[in-house]
């Protein structure tokens, strides 16, 4: 990319991560970010180069190469715009913007002019694939505004800040994620403390849960039902096996199934919008399995066959005007 800027007739010089100051943990495939010395960057800014960084990468405190992990590219690029104390950092991608829906499954999808960092966070989080959700972590804490743009079309991108304007916009995106395992934990003793050796147990193994189900207990017993990644449904259910005598009957993994959540701060003072969501869902005969909420999202938990049809469903809800 450097030499091509230079063939353009512009002065370039490329950095590697470490060359550019990226001091990092030593979890290698996933290290984080510890701190940006910017000196070598200012110094070629200063000489008027324009300065092209290979980010996903760094070194430890012994000196050795590490990268970064998912996401880690855009976290690069936020990191040195916040230790530059940048005006703004844009992110180029294949889509022009972040998005009501999946653009590139969703043809009606609005393009949002702007969308506050904690919007921005849920929708990462839960599936949204414009920004991983790191790198907006990292927006946030040091307040860089973000602008996503096209890398194919000279057209005016999403701009992702502290505080955006809603447009009279109740939801701003709907999402889905695939990357679900269900996992039900049935005929558990009904005693205090058991939900909290099953979860420091998880927590111990590093696996983040999400949606979690307790029944009301009955029989001097109960069920617990929680959600993980794909990647952890073993570990997970080993973490099961680990903290409870049972039998392999009374532990069950489901990992056809999908999460659909919709977002938006306008949520909060609006009554009446999970019955929306649920509504679009009845209509639509698909069944929900588990509901979770806050104060900018609601998700539910359904069968991965019916994941299309249900953020269709949800955005014509939400979106009328647009289909």
């Amino acid at each position: 990319l450097s030499m091509a800027i230079e063939k353009l007739g512009c002065p370039s010089v490329s950095l590697l991560g470490w060359q550019a100051g990226f001091r990092t943990s030593s979890a290698y495939g996933s290290a984080r970010i510890k701190s940006i010395k910017t000196d070598r960057i200012r110094a070629e800014v200063d000489r008027h180069n324009i300065v092209v960084v290979a980010g996903f990468q760094g070194i430890n405190k012994y000196d050795d190469l590490t990268t970064l992990g998912r996401g880690g590219s855009d976290t690069s690029a936020v990191a040195i715009a916040a230790a530059m104390h940048a005006d703004r950092c844009q992110i180029f991608t294949d889509v022009e913007g972040v998005f009501t829906a999946d653009p590139r499954k969703r043809t009606e999808a609005r393009k949002l002019k702007e969308i506050t960092y904690d919007e921005m966070l849920e929708l990462a989080t839960l599936g949204a694939q414009v920004l991983n959700n790191r790198s907006v972590k990292k927006t946030k804490k040091y307040n860089v505004e973000i602008e996503v743009l096209s890398s194919l079309k000279r057209v005016p991108g999403t701009i992702v800040k502290e505080v955006a304007k809603m447009e009279k916009m109740l939801v701003r995106g709907v999402t889905k994620d695939t990357d679900v395992a269900r996992i039900s934990v049935t005929n558990i003793d009904n005693t205090p403390g058991i939900a909290f050796k099953l979860f420091s147990k998880l927590a111990q193994k590093g696996i983040n849960v999400d949606i979690i189900l307790q029944s009301v207990g009955r029989d001097g017993t109960k069920d617990i039902t929680f959600t993980v990644a794909k990647d952890n449904a073993v570990d997970a259910i080993a973490a099961v096996h680990e903290t409870f005598d049972i039998d392999d009957k009374n532990i069950t993994c489901a990992t056809n199934v999908a999460k659909i959540s919709v977002v938006g701060a306008g949520m909060e003072s609006h009554p009446g919008t999970a019955s929306k969501m649920f509504e679009a869902l009845y209509e639509h005969d698909i069944n929900i399995d588990m509901i979770s909420t806050s104060e900018i999202k609601i998700s539910v938990l359904i069968d991965a066959q019916d994941a299309d049809r249900a953020v269709a469903a949800v955005h014509k809800a939400f979106y009328p005007e647009l289909n």
